[in-house]
């Protein structure tokens, strides 16, 4: 059979990392052992069922079965609106300033390709979420790594840009409460943001996927309640983990007008928006009862606690996050983090993912999802202090 060959862009599209921790798990399991699969981000929870419902009613209107709004429904554009105004204080026009999303990642790819022209530079932490790569590759942009640190709290530190990265930067990526790190920022840091922005006539881009996990009664902060934060940029909100609709694939977009004019521009190319049914009940999730959300954070908690608590016991020098459902682990000296998550996953049976596919500075760590029940946590814990690997170092 003929073979035609990729596109460039293909080509130049980073390869996936985590598509081999998925074999190695695989390939473990396909032999017949038991394995904690601690190392991915897929939320382990039921939708709430009153979301459910509403799909199903929503599903069965005949008038949900046409084609959408080319940009989407007003009326859900309006809930995403009145959640901000609720939720965070802030005020948002829904027929300017919001766009909707075929879940957070679409969105965080086509902005790349939005704003930026090929040989652009864009700003992005590291570690982070791979998929910041992905369209900046897509767009034939160039990026710059901002290290995050434990001694800076995961924060990148803007005064160690050097200034010609600064000028030339056309985007900037931001996710607090963070993945993989688990921590979270303040007023202050977004305000240092805003200021830098404005300075170096960047868009900022904060990733505000994990906004509602904020542990220790500490509500995470939105990057728009900061003043002037509309002006400079954007806040993508995803109702994957927030509701349990990972696989429901809806998310929007809020704040400034031109950035979020030119994401409907890009999709009205591509879509023509999401099954009218699915935009009713994201609706109905963001107006109704937040209940389930205030359980679901609460059974996050009690797991990192769980999981936190029986490492430290085992003798692993570990920090608890403080938001998102990661934990961020440092590996015990003599590993690299690919290394030592191998070791994990054939002496013990229990997954994790390497720091180093989450970018340079991840090296030294691995990532544990909290996304087990408390029993399977324990259960993790106890496998790994059998390993003894803690009490020899």
């Amino acid at each position: 059979m003929k073979t035609f060959p990729q596109s460039d862009l293909l080509t130049k599209l980073p390869k996936q990392f985590f598509a081999s921790l998925v074999e190695k798990v695989g390939k473990i399991a396909a032999e017949g052992h038991d394995v904690i699969n601690l190392g991915q981000g897929n939320p382990d929870q039921p939708t709430p069922d009153h979301i459910v419902k509403k799909l199903q009613e929503a599903a069965s209107n005949p008038q949900n079965h046409k084609y959408s709004p080319f940009r989407g429904q007003m009326y859900f554009k309006k809930a995403a609106a009145e959640y901000y105004k609720r939720e965070y204080g802030v005020t948002v026009d829904p027929e300017k300033e919001v766009a909707i999303l075929f879940g957070g990642k679409a969105g965080l790819v086509e902005l790349p390709q939005c704003i930026m022209n090929p040989g652009d530079t864009a700003l992005v932490p590291d570690p982070g979420y791979p998929d910041y790569w992905s369209g900046i590759a897509m767009a034939s942009a160039k990026m710059e790594y901002m290290p995050l640190t434990e001694e800076n709290g995961f924060l990148p530190d803007y005064e160690k840009i050097n200034s010609d990265v600064l000028d030339r930067a056309k985007l900037l990526f931001l996710n607090y409460p963070n993945n993989p790190t688990g921590a979270i920022a303040n007023e202050q840091f977004f305000q240092q943001t805003v200021e830098l922005a404005e300075k170096h006539n960047i868009c900022v881009v904060h990733d505000f996927a994990y906004g509602a996990v904020g542990f220790d009664g500490k509500k995470p902060v939105s990057f728009l309640q900061t003043p002037g934060a509309k002006n400079v940029g954007i806040e993508i909100y995803t109702l994957s983990k927030t509701y349990n609709m990972a696989g429901w694939r809806i998310g929007f977009a809020v704040g400034n007008v031109s950035v979020i004019n030119a994401i409907e521009l890009l999709q009205d190319h591509m879509y023509v928006s999401l099954f009218s049914a699915v935009q009713e009940a994201a609706a109905a999730a963001l107006l109704d009862s937040q209940e389930c959300v205030d359980e679901l954070v609460g059974m996050y908690e009690s797991r990192k606690n769980t999981f936190i608590s029986g490492l430290q016991e085992a003798g692993w020098n570990v920090s608890s996050p403080a938001g998102s459902f990661f934990a961020w682990l440092k590996v015990p000296e003599g590993f690299t983090s690919e290394e030592f998550s191998d070791y994990l996953l054939t002496k013990a049976h229990v997954a994790v993912a390497p720091g180093i596919g989450f970018g340079e500075y991840g090296e030294g760590y691995v990532r544990a999802g909290l996304l087990a029940s408390e029993e399977r946590l324990l259960e993790a814990v106890e496998r790994i202090k059998g390993l003894d690997i803690f009490k020899r170092a």
